[in-house]
């Protein structure tokens, strides 16, 4: 899956751990070098998100927050 198709996880309006939950599952799904985007409004995402790919070795590419109220992540699919 290049870059331009990453697979869109929409977590808004999930509170932990649904949203890593989902992401687990997403990861699973995916194949190695595959970019998912995650949508999230839980705070703690910027917390558990970055661990969850420092704990299972997968990128992350990206992580930014808008005005407080939503968070957004690009992560790649470790081997």
């Amino acid at each position: 899956m290049s870059d331009s198709n990453a697979r869109l996880l929409d977590t808004s309006g999930l509170l932990c751990p649904e949203p890593v939950m989902l992401l687990h599952k997403a990861v699973r799904e995916a194949e190695v070098g595959d970019i998912i985007e995650v949508l999230a409004t839980d705070p703690s995402t910027q917390r558990d998100i970055p661990k969850f790919c420092q704990f299972l070795g997968h990128e992350l590419l990206e992580q930014s927050e808008s005005e407080g109220k939503s968070y957004r992540y690009r992560i790649r699919k470790a081997g």
